[in-house]
């Protein structure tokens, strides 16, 4: 039996264990292990550490880096004020579902905003022409991007640069030879501003439905011959078989067939002698906002009623704007609309 003094040893040695053990133990008042100081700091270097790339994870998030024909731009991820100085453009934001927040004028026309886009455009700023952008009223806009030509560009790229990251566009029409998709490409760049190149994709498929159906009318003429004519203020001009996307759209996408005046590459001036060579079934006649006398000239000329769409009154006239709707969605679907139309009467 343990006598009463080695039962007190033994307790008395129970209590020092213990105790030796709870000073080994720097844990805290809630059970929780206490980290050494140098434990602490190094889990301090290893927070701040990851606020630091989070925040650069933000930042890099909050913005986006666009090549252009000038180099490279960093532009907001997300675009409140875009300025546009191309009807083109202003096509090419509106088709995507984007609105610009400053525009160019188009001077020929009044020096407002293009007539065809005009009811989509209520509120947005007029800065001044493509040719002569007016600097101050782009300043005071505050924009976060501007969009521009290679036209534009040659004479003011470096002021617009100072205001803010300013993106050049051009689809340079001879440098695409066979391709009659070219205009497309500064819609899918424009596309790229926003991250909605799928959306640009689609509607470019829309697009392409839609001229396939008009193609099948086209298909189904008898005769196909169509010139488009530009009734400028002295002169009449007979657009080419490419070189431009309205001429691509005529010939390739919706497959008229060109005249034997109809030149290869580049519009040339008609001469009013030679008119009633002109074998063409189907006209179109684009007349210049100068132009209507020349026009009235033309129509009483006895030259132009031996022409085959003149005697058939299978003439359609437009204006100019047919010409900047050749570059945008928006634009070539009216385009074929009024083609279908002009058409099915």
């Amino acid at each position: 039996m343990m006598t009463k003094k080695l039962a007190v040893m033994l307790g008395l040695m129970l209590m020092l264990a213990m105790l030796a053990a709870c000073g080994n133990d720097s844990s805290d008042a809630s059970g929780n292990r206490s980290a050494s100081p140098a434990a602490e700091s190094a889990e301090e270097g290893a927070a701040s550490n990851q606020a630091k790339e989070e925040s650069a994870g933000e930042a890099e998030a909050a913005t986006r880096t666009v090549s252009h024909l000038r180099g490279e731009a960093t532009v907001p991820a997300d675009i409140e004020r875009a300025v546009v100085l191309s009807a083109a453009y202003i096509d090419h934001m509106l088709t995507i579902g984007e609105k610009p927040y400053g525009v160019n004028v188009e001077v020929r026309y009044g020096g407002d905003y293009p007539a065809y886009l005009a009811d989509r455009l209520e509120g947005v700023h007029l800065v001044g022409s493509a040719d002569s952008p007016n600097l101050e009223a782009i300043t005071q806009l505050e924009p976060d991007v501007i969009i521009i030509e290679s036209r534009t560009a040659d004479e003011v790229y470096a002021q617009l640069e100072k205001i803010a990251p300013t993106i050049v566009l051009g689809t340079e029409w001879l440098e695409y030879e066979d391709d009659t998709t070219y205009w497309t490409k500064d819609l899918l760049k424009v596309a790229e501003l926003y991250g909605k190149e799928e959306l640009a994709k689609q509607k470019i498929a829309e697009l392409d439905a839609k001229m396939e159906q008009a193609k099948q009318k086209v298909d189904a003429l008898p005769d196909k011959r169509l010139a488009y004519l530009r009734v400028r203020e002295k002169s009449v001009q007979i657009y080419a078989q490419t070189g431009h996307p309205m001429n691509s759209l005529l010939y390739h996408d919706l497959g008229f067939v060109p005249t034997v005046l109809t030149p290869e590459s580049q519009r040339e001036d008609l001469s009013l002698e030679v008119i009633p060579e002109l074998d063409a079934s189907y006209i179109v006649l684009e007349v210049d906002p100068n132009g209507h006398e020349q026009l009235k000239s033309i129509r009483e000329s006895s030259l132009w009623s031996p022409v085959p769409a003149v005697q058939k009154e299978q003439v359609l006239e437009t204006d100019s704007f047919w010409l900047f709707k050749g570059w945008g969605v928006i634009g070539r679907g009216q385009i074929v609309d009024d083609i279908v139309k002009w058409l099915d009467v």
